[in-house]
């Protein structure tokens, strides 16, 4: 499995697939190529991803898949925002930016396919897993982190919020880890990654070979393959997980009902642990309305099924993109590069009520 990849998918140069004999059938390997953009996907690299799962999915032959980003820095650091950018600047105010929607619309299909799928998909999470790229993971059968991983939903720095089924995802994970990460875009390690449900193993990437071949050696089944996976599994200790070290200054951080006293004791906050300090900074910088979305996506979510989940997100996605804080949002990070987003809102307690509810409301797609 680290040969290199024979068939290139005609959708998209940056998907790379092959199929590997294994003692139980055959392995689909999925590879996310584009290392340069550290292997950020775009449009045509999901429905690349998205054909070739649903066509293995009818092959009787195919037992299990493989999804890996290729480069040694990356898995997958989002979704293509430029693109984003872009679709919103062509179009008109109060329409819908159809690129952005269409993007959207077949990302979350794509998630929503991989969390359902019919047959194991372990996802080798290696490097930098953000936004767009937790996405494709965190649906896997088997997830699989390592000493490089780095992971983040980090959405509150461009003025969107954390989709991708984050809704889901958020609901299942300890305390009030999940506001806290979503209001930050802190960032998170193989330890914290196992203490949030994100990941199921943690593995040297010096024993990615050894643990390719017990897979391949294994039954295909899902308990085969996770007995293949566990006898490469690396130690990992509690306290290496920063979110569990800090879990209980976490839940008194983000603890009160109002949002602008959270944001003061973020402000308030005196701490010589960089990884916290980063956090509040993101948090106070970040965009005031992904604030309250992010309580609001959790709170609505809590008795969702993953398919009313990302429904909701759609929704939301295109209230955001048709909000001036996304635009605004990436071009301070990634177009002019300035760091000093002008958002439309500069604190939380400016928000009402009222403008959270609108980005929850169908809206009218005959734009």
């Amino acid at each position: 499995m680290t040969d290199s990849m024979e068939q290139t998918h005609a959708l998209s140069e940056h998907i790379k697939t092959k199929l590997v004999e294994a003692d139980f059938g055959l392995l689909g390997k999925i590879v996310m190529d584009k290392p340069k953009a550290l292997n950020a996907l775009s449009t045509d690299m999901i429905e690349a991803m998205q054909a070739t799962l649903d066509k293995w999915a009818e092959n009787d032959a195919v037992k299990v898949v493989w999804i890996e980003g290729a480069g040694d820095k990356a898995f997958c650091a989002g979704g293509d925002v430029v693109m984003l950018y872009h679709s919103m600047k062509e179009t008109a105010a109060g329409k819908i930016p159809q690129k952005a929607h269409e993007f959207f619309t077949k990302e979350y299909h794509l998630d929503q396919t991989i969390h359902e799928y019919p047959k194991p998909v372990i996802v080798y999470a290696d490097g930098i897993v953000m936004g767009g790229g937790l996405g494709v993971a965190v649906g896997g059968s088997h997830r699989i982190v390592t000493e490089r991983s780095m992971i983040a939903m980090p959405e509150v720095t461009i003025g969107l919020y954390p989709d991708v089924g984050a809704s889901w995802f958020f609901n299942r994970m300890p305390g009030k880890c999940a506001e806290f990460l979503g209001m930050t875009g802190a960032r998170m390690n193989a330890a914290d990654a196992l203490f949030t449900k994100l990941a199921d193993f943690a593995v040297a990437t010096d024993d990615l070979a050894d643990m390719q071949l017990a897979i391949l050696e294994s039954d295909g089944s899902h308990d085969g393959i996770t007995q293949a996976i566990q006898a490469s599994q690396m130690e990992q200790r509690v306290h290496e997980s920063q979110l569990w070290v800090n879990y209980e200054l976490i839940n008194e951080l983000m603890a009160p009902t109002d949002l602008v006293d959270v944001v003061q004791q973020f402000k308030d906050l005196e701490t010589e642990d960089k990884w916290l300090g980063f956090a509040a900074k993101a948090l106070i910088g970040g965009c005031p309305m992904t604030l309250h979305l992010v309580r609001e996506q959790i709170t609505r979510a809590k008795h969702m099924s993953l398919k009313e989940v990302f429904a909701m997100e759609l929704i939301m996605s295109t209230h955001c993109v048709m909000h001036p804080d996304l635009a605004e949002g990436i071009r301070a990070l990634l177009i002019d590069k300035d760091g000093q987003p002008q958002w439309s809102a500069t604190s939380v307690d400016e928000i009402s009520t009222e403008q959270v509810q609108v980005f929850f409301q169908q809206p009218n797609l005959g734009n």
